[in-house]
């Protein structure tokens, strides 16, 4: 059977994202004074604004990749393939620029033109607005391959090609000319920017050269050397210092005195890969840059020696998270644990609330220390962690473990700081083989339990760092424990094992309880603290569901074709889902034990964390670097929640942008599929009545019917003490007709004859509304007709209708009759039992009189009698019961 995506999670957008290897793009906006920098994420761009480093807007997202950026005054250009796109305010697409056959990798906004040019070094000009070519040029790629490409300043329709055969060439775009081909210094040219100075370009080549050139005299004037490898990027200083910054591969920035022609400064370690793009902002000593770590830094240059200090960063991980853990009960903020020894919060609302807890290391105050070398002082990996909010703001309150260490460290969420406790125990003292594989926090936040790869099962106290007793004798498991929890009162400790087993102990005084077989070996567990229900995942692709109070398995849960990576339970317990290396996501019904949805993603996930509060579920997934949200449908949309079946299939599910896309329907979409014959499945509809045996309500509101057998004391409670007062004239109000739904009234036809002889005559003869229907219904025996009219009357209408079966009105004797019958109807089908009481109750306040003195109505009301007490004492009866049963559970002293 196939499926169409996943039934409760939809995509929803992505976290932790701020750039990529795509150099960065700067521009100035005249109206708000303020710089803008713009960067590419993936298929999207965001802009910043400059004076706090806040996002201003994410862009709508491109089919693949951004290649390329560019800005203008106005617009921001991306090359997405061999397609140029144009967007304005940040988010919508305006032009389409389509012509190249190979990917697009360079732009140049030049004036009311744009400048492209892809892989195969075929240069196009576009004319913005109208999207037309305005020029071609073909190079050859073995002769001239162009890798950089720049406009100089006061040079009227010229552009400058910089290529990797190390040769430039000056071309009039107006004219199609070449003007000038400039020899070049024997490297792979990899970047050209303008210097301060006209006819003054900067150059930088692979080898990490950079010549500071003269155009006009084709002129080297400075020549620079850096030994970090190729240059990556070039930018001047405008606010008068003659300085020159020029970035390398490994991250590393060097500032040249350009008067002087010596090496100002370094700053080393800037980023921690590539740095993609720099930039300072016009007439201020700021520069700000971005590379492929995810980071976007800003320097100001205010040190002694020339050099710059951290002004602002927005940063993510710059190696792929490997955990993630909803911190506190509002799920907002998800802690993320990454490759590169650091600690994360991402926050749900706004970017502005995300955190940055640090690096693990060795040594926290030489690890403060930004100019020395702590790539030796770093510590490895988080592999797991917890976190409780009970004492954060009293002491730590988060521990975690690391990849290949005995270590386990302690952080402190609301100083955004590693803690100052490593715990560990004396006895591993001189052994190199320990690691600490599983940890847990006590829902008070004052202990911490430890699991080694040794066996032996620690508790810390958090507060002091101290050791509160151990597990098991000497050990608590043969085999390395694979995960330890905590129930919610502090009194059972359970600890699963490589051994097989899962055990239980007294956490006060660290007795065995009771031990329990598994089989195979454990390989994670996770604590539902609330329902005691405890997931132990096992190497054979299982998941063990056991009943801590019990201490019994209760659900097995099998279908994953690859081990296990993550488990997460619904804040309810209702639904466990788990992620797996086979790139599938699967959610299990408890109450059933059936598998109720399962997707498919393009790469497996690593980690998974359902929101305290269910509306998002987040993932972290293999070589990628961000935090994706899923957002929970079942929160606003119906979903039916049927078990799949054991052929279930599940589709591939693309993984969310940056930015929350609206799915737009095709017509295809739209269309019913009956791939393979298989029938359409339906979407679930509760009948009218579920058994006759049942009593059904109505769906009224309670106004419709509650107040009818006191609407005479309403009324005269209402009733105004002086009389009303005849409003101005207004002809421009049409007349409305008083009702639930309120209607225009028709314009009265002039008529000399008086209006008394109108009524008299209209009234003669004339039956109401509910006695025409008391007939037809009774000729047809369908009384579904009378039961609809009577569901649209308001209660004034209703007093009316049932006023007029009187024979002192409109109505007869046999009018009342065909009411009775009508009763008798609905008590039968034991259908809108409310509203059939509250309608007998006012035809027998108003006709009391008129029925006691007619033999054959009150014949006929003894029989009404009896169809109202045989429908209703039955169901009495199942009431009385399971109230009974329910005051004895709640009184009795078990």
């Amino acid at each position: 059977m196939s499926s169409q995506g996943s039934h409760i999670f939809s995509g929803f957008r992505a976290l932790g994202f701020y750039c990529n290897h795509v150099p960065l793009a700067l521009r100035y906006h005249k109206k708000h004074r303020d710089h803008y920098v713009v960067t590419a994420v993936g298929k999207a761009f965001h802009t910043y604004n400059c004076s706090k480093l806040g996002i201003v807007s994410v862009s709508n997202s491109h089919p693949d990749d951004i290649t390329c950026l560019a800005v203008d005054a106005f617009l921001v250009y991306t090359g997405c393939h061999n397609i140029i796109r144009a967007f304005a305010n940040g988010r919508q697409i305006i032009h389409t620029y389509e012509g190249h056959v190979s990917d697009v990798h360079l732009l140049l906004p030049f004036g009311e033109h744009l400048v492209s040019v892809d892989e195969d070094s075929q240069l196009k000009i576009w004319d913005i607005k109208s999207t037309e070519i305005y020029l071609e040029l073909s190079f050859d790629n073995l002769a001239f391959c162009i890798t950089a490409i720049m406009h100089p300043t006061t040079y009227l329709n010229k552009i400058l090609l910089g290529s990797r055969q190390g040769t430039m060439q000056l071309w009039n775009i107006k004219t199609n000319k070449l003007i000038y081909t400039f020899q070049g210094w024997g490297a792979p040219i990899s970047v050209i920017e303008q210097a301060p100075a006209v006819d003054v370009v900067a150059v930088g080549h692979v080898d990490g050269t950079v010549i500071v050139h003269n155009l006009k005299f084709d002129e080297t004037i400075i020549t620079f050397k850096q030994e970090w490898g190729p240059v990556t990027s070039i930018a001047f200083r405008t606010d008068g210092q003659p300085i020159m910054a020029t970035g390398s591969t490994l991250g590393h920035i060097a500032l040249w005195n350009l008067e002087e022609k010596r090496l100002q400064a370094q700053m080393r370690n800037a980023h921690r890969e590539s740095i993609a793009g720099m930039a300072f902002l016009q007439s201020e000593p700021v520069m700000i840059t971005n590379s492929s770590d995810n980071h976007i830094k800003m320097w100001i240059l205010d040190q002694a020696d020339g050099s710059g200090r951290q002004l602002r960063v927005r940063s993510g991980h710059s190696s792929p998270p490997t955990r993630i853990h909803f911190h506190g009960n509002k799920g907002q903020n998800i802690l993320s644990a990454g490759q590169d020894s650091s600690l994360k919060s991402f926050s749900t609302v706004h970017e502005n609330q995300n955190k940055d807890l640090g690096q693990a290391y060795y040594n926290r105050v030489l690890g403060k220390k930004k100019k020395a070398k702590l790539e030796h002082l770093k510590m490895p990996p988080i592999t797991a962690f917890v976190s409780e909010t009970s004492r954060e703001s009293d002491w730590d309150g988060i521990v975690a473990c690391h990849q290949q260490l005995p270590l386990v460290t302690t952080w402190n969420y609301q100083r955004c700081t590693m803690g100052k406790h490593k715990l560990t125990h004396d006895r591993f003292k001189g052994q190199d083989n320990v690691i600490a594989t599983a940890v847990d926090i006590t829902s008070c936040g004052n202990f911490v339990v430890i699991g080694w790869s040794t066996g032996h099962v620690d508790t810390y106290n958090i507060q002091s760092g101290l050791h509160r007793g151990t597990f098991g004798q000497p050990t608590a498991h043969s085999g390395s424990v694979r995960g330890v929890a905590i129930d919610g009162l502090n009194q059972v400790t359970v600890t699963g094992s490589a051994d097989q087993t899962v055990k239980f102990w007294k956490f006060k005084t660290k007795h065995l309880l009771h031990t329990l077989d598994i089989e195979s070996p454990v390989c994670q567990m996770l604590l539902h603290r609330e329902s005691s229900m405890l997931a132990v995942n096992t190497d054979d692709f299982t998941v063990h569901v056991v009943d801590v109070e019990l201490r019994r398995v209760v659900r097995r849960f099998s279908g994953h074709q690859n081990k296990i990576t993550d488990l997460t339970f619904s804040q309810d317990a209702r639904w466990l889902v788990s992620s797996s290396m086979d790139c599938t996501v699967r959610t299990w019904d408890m109450p059933t034990g059936r598998l109720v949805d399962c997707f498919l993603l393009d790469s497996a996930a690593t980690s998974i964390a359902l929101s305290p509060t269910g509306d998002f579920l987040a993932s972290t997934h293999i070589d990628d670097l961000g935090v994706y949200l899923w957002s929970n449908k079942t929160l606003y949309s119906h979903v039916s929640l049927r078990p799949l079946p054991s052929d279930y299939t599940p589709t591939m599910v693309a993984l969310p942008g940056t930015s929350y896309q609206v799915k737009q329907e095709t017509d295809e979409d739209l269309e019913p599929s009956d791939e393979a014959g298989e029938p359409m499945e339906e979407e679930f509809q509760s009948p009218d009545q579920i058994s006759r045996d049942l009593v059904t309500l109505s769906t009224l509101p309670n106004s419709r019917w509650q107040s009818l057998i006191h609407l005479d004391v309403i009324k005269k409670r209402n009733k105004p003490t002086e009389p009303p007062k005849v409003p101005k004239a207004a002809p421009f109000f049409l007349p409305t007709i008083a009702g639930l739904t309120p209607t225009f009234a028709a314009p009265e036809e002039e008529n000399d004859e008086p209006s008394a002889k109108r009524l008299k005559r209209a009234f003669i003869g004339m039956k109401s509304d509910l006695c025409k229907a008391l007939e037809h219904a009774l000729e047809t025996e369908k009384y579904e007709p009378v039961v609809d009219y009577l569901k649209k009357l308001n209660p004034s209408s209703i007093d009316i209708e049932i006023r007029s079966l009187s024979y002192e009105d409109t109505g007869s004797t046999q009018a009342m009759q065909h009411f009775i019958a009508f009763l008798r109807h609905i008590f039968s089908t034991n259908q809108n039992f409310e509203i059939a009481q509250a309608y007998l109750g006012l035809f027998l306040k108003l006709h009391g009189n008129t029925l006691s003195k007619d033999t054959s109505l009150v014949t006929t009301l003894s029989e009404l009698a009896k169809d109202q007490s045989s429908s209703w004492l039955r169901v009495q009866k199942e009431f009385n019961q399971s109230l009974c049963l329910i005051n004895f559970l709640k009184n009795a002293a078990l």
